[in-house]
């Protein structure tokens, strides 16, 4: 266990990758105390917003108004997707402390996702980080089907290895490693992680894994134990992926929290009011959370 990181920062996309996917349209308001019980609860790290065309993400529309009304936490990082230059424009206006570009390891994919190819996605990204290193704003980097991909099943490691090292050559001080639908187990995410450490330092890698199969934990574990620290994870397993038929919700930053707690590493957040935002997001979107431990901790 001593190879295990002391401290893990959870990076809470609920407010963003979550409920982008959602069918039921929310209030602003509804979102701005979404992301404020979260602050609340101790989460760092909250992916607030997404500056992306209201047509393909109507749920998103109202980013503007969620960053420019919630009461922001001294310490408290409130980051947005920004996939063009348009977007990082708008996102700087509204006050966003971190911005976000979204790439994919897989060439199918980026071109269904983002209608272009891999190349073409890493050359429009480019302008965003110059923009942003100019701005003083820290860019974060996806990499999408690190794990396997809808449309062409496995994807080679080599491919997301040399992804993510394009991302972090531009400016991109994190990479968050993305299991878009799920299907990643411990050995391939092991074999997978091992190719991307290599070119890109465990410290500037984050986990984003999709609980599909059930294998997210396993596969956080696995990442924990290979010098990884930053986790990303949605309150409830809020979420899902448009473009990946069949995929679940994000990993619920409840069943992360529990297991993280059950193995004595510190996150600074505090479960009981991690669960006030679980009950309230809950009640809004009319349904029970994904999460098991939620579920079992609120009976």
């Amino acid at each position: 266990m001593s190879n295990l990181p002391e401290r893990v920062t959870l990076v809470e996309v609920g407010p963003r990758d979550g409920l982008q996917n959602e069918a039921a349209r929310l209030s602003t308001e509804t979102k701005v105390t979404l992301v404020e019980l979260l602050a609340e609860a101790g989460l760092s790290r909250i992916e607030t917003g997404s500056f992306v065309s209201p047509k393909w993400v109507p749920q998103m529309a109202d980013s503007a108004q969620v960053f420019t009304k919630i009461r922001r936490r001294p310490g408290v990082s409130y980051s947005a997707l920004t996939p063009n230059m348009k977007g990082f424009e708008a996102a700087l206006a509204a006050g966003t402390d971190e911005v976000a570009i979204f790439g994919a390891a897989s060439e199918h994919f980026s071109q269904k996702n983002i209608n272009c190819s891999i190349e073409e996605s890493l050359a429009r990204f480019a302008p965003i980080c110059e923009a942003a290193q100019t701005a003083g704003i820290k860019v974060r980097g996806y990499v999408s089907c690190v794990l396997g991909c809808p449309y062409e099943g496995d994807v080679a490691a080599e491919s997301v290895a040399r992804v993510a090292k394009s991302m972090a050559e531009m400016g991109c001080y994190e990479i968050s490693l993305g299991d878009t639908i799920g299907t990643g187990t411990a050995l391939k995410t092991a074999a997978m992680l091992q190719a991307v450490i290599a070119v890109v330092p465990a410290k500037q890698l984050a986990v984003h894994f999709h609980d599909t199969y059930g294998q997210a934990l396993t596969n956080i574990y696995v990442a924990l134990s290979q010098g990884i620290s930053v986790i990303d994870s949605a309150i409830a397993g809020l979420g899902g992926c448009p473009y990946a038929k069949g995929a679940s919700g994000n990993v619920a930053t409840e069943d992360v929290l529990y297991m993280l707690n059950g193995m004595g590493i510190h996150t600074g957040i505090s479960m009981d009011k991690l669960l006030d935002a679980t009950r309230f997001i809950s009640k809004a979107l009319e349904r029970k959370p994904l999460s098991k431990a939620a579920n079992a901790l609120m009976g």
